[in-house]
């Protein structure tokens, strides 16, 4: 299920534009969707604020589209149904392998990188009165909430706390969703796996006592030898609730685009969210990592011509057999 979110009408291209311009931006799309993930999670509100930003600033009609997360980014942007998504490393290089469970076989590469966002911290979250302030706390048959289905907290989390030795009882569903059914004691975790500050974890401060929880050296230790992922501390600023850093592990995020778009438009679109991280920074305090230096993060997919033209104008080195079509 996925709906659009669009901005409205997208800023007019000013009269004075010549034919020339207008001829620059032939087979150039009227508008665009960015396929984000649930609302109350850190994917819509960044995904929907670029969408926004590129919109106003390229005078094409776009806006975030409500996903559901990473995985079916990869095949909606693979099919053409959405131009621009956003997913994690994980979910990515299962996809291309042709293990993403949404098309088993299908190899999607089709889906292009375009820019680096930020790093996703795996963290759990417990209400303070539950008494659970450690993951050996979690009582045996926990109900903990992963998220979306086939999101890469979904992926990933149960696994995770399979490896450290917890039972549980699975939900699904979107971040807010299990915010308010944590709230009302028919969960007893959530175990989010979304960009920093997650909307769904501040709305909670704002109403209850939470506990944020962190994983111990050990437990850390855990998971990085058995995922995808690397060691990551969650700032002591990033919510009230915490006074020191919260030790973690996250996976990167990268921004993709259907391969078969327009190398200028892709430049474009890249240029307008890559040239001014402050700006960005507004959108979600996340993009403090949406750097152009942060474009080798990715190691999985094929880069869009555009987005490769435009990193390595901007100081990377990207290697003509990681371009696709290269």
């Amino acid at each position: 299920m996925r709906f659009s979110v669009f901005a409205g009408t997208a800023v007019a291209i000013a009269l004075t534009a010549t034919t020339g311009f207008a001829q620059d931006r032939a087979g150039w799309p009227e508008s665009f969707t960015v396929g984000t993930a649930s609302q109350g999670g850190t994917y819509f509100a960044y995904g929907s604020g670029w969408a926004n930003l590129v919109a106003d600033e390229l005078g094409i009609s776009g806006g975030g589209e409500v996903t559901g997360g990473p995985m079916q980014n990869m095949a909606l942007v693979h099919t053409g149904d959405a131009a621009f998504g956003m997913t994690t490393m994980g979910p990515a290089a299962e996809s291309i392998q042709g293990t993403n469970p949404i098309a088993p076989g299908l190899q999607m590469t089709n889906a292009c990188a375009m820019f680096p966002m930020y790093q996703t911290p795996f963290s759990i979250t417990a209400l303070s009165s539950s008494g659970i302030a450690s993951v050996k706390d979690i009582p045996d048959g926990a109900r903990i909430g992963f998220g979306p289905a086939g999101s890469t907290s979904d992926t990933y989390f149960p696994r995770m706390m399979e490896a450290l030795g917890v039972n549980f009882e699975r939900r699904n569903g979107g971040w807010s969703d299990l915010g308010g059914q944590l709230q009302d004691g028919l969960l007893d975790v959530i175990a989010f796996a979304a960009g920093v500050p997650v909307p769904a974890v501040s709305q909670l401060e704002v109403q209850t006592d939470v506990n944020i929880i962190e994983f111990t050296a050990e437990e850390q230790a855990t998971i990085l030898e058995t995922f995808p992922v690397s060691s990551f501390d969650i700032a002591a600023d990033t919510y009230t609730t915490l006074t020191s850093d919260a030790r973690s592990v996250s996976m990167w995020n990268f921004a993709i685009a259907n391969c078969d778009l327009p190398e200028d438009f892709v430049y474009a679109v890249v240029d307008v969210v890559m040239s001014d991280n402050d700006r960005m920074v507004t959108i979600h305090r996340a993009a403090r990592s949406t750097l152009p230096e942060n474009w080798d993060k990715n190691e999985v997919m094929k880069w869009h011509p555009g987005a490769a033209k435009w990193f390595n104008e901007n100081g990377a080195s990207i290697a003509a057999g990681m371009v696709h079509g290269g």
